[in-house]
C-alpha cells in the first residue's frame, strides 16, 4: 500500500466506493465520474504506480485485470454490444491516479480516437 494513493484506500476498505468484484488480487469499483453509462475502474490489490512499473512476474496480475473487465461486461450485458478497455499510463497518457488501472466502459456507442 503506498501512502496516500486514492486506490490502495479504496482496497483498503479505508474510502468509499461502489465495489462490483472481488477477487484474486484484483478489485473493480464504479468509477466516481463516469463517461458512459457503465465505467468501472479495474486495479490490482497491491500497488503499482503505472503499467511502467510492471515486470514479468505481474503478467498474471495484468492478465486477471483484463479477464475481470470481460466479465463484469458479461454481467453489466453489454459484452455483446462492445465495450473499452483502457489503461493510462504516465502524465501524457492521461494517468492522474498513480496505481495501475483498467477503465471499462461501455452501454452507449463509443466515438473517439481509438478504432479499429
Amino acid at each position: 500500500m503506498a501512502d496516500g494513493c486514492l486506490f490502495c484506500g479504496i482496497v483498503a476498505g479505508d474510502v468509499d466506493a461502489r465495489i462490483v468484484a472481488r477477487a484474486d488480487g484484483v478489485v473493480a469499483f464504479e468509477d466516481v465520474s463516469p463517461q458512459a453509462p457503465v465505467h468501472v475502474l479495474v486495479v490490482p490489490e497491491d500497488h503499482m504506480s503505472s503499467l511502467e512499473e510492471a515486470g514479468d512476474e505481474d503478467e498474471p496480475i495484468l492478465g486477471r485485470l483484463l479477464l475481470t473487465a470481460a466479465g463484469i461486461a458479461r454481467q453489466r450485458g453489454i459484452a455483446d454490444s462492445g465495450y473499452r478497455v483502457a489503461m493510462n499510463c504516465n502524465e501524457e497518457g492521461g494517468q492522474t491516479v498513480y496505481h495501475a488501472h483498467l477503465h471499462l466502459i461501455g452501454g452507449e456507442p463509443l466515438g473517439g480516437r481509438l478504432r479499429g
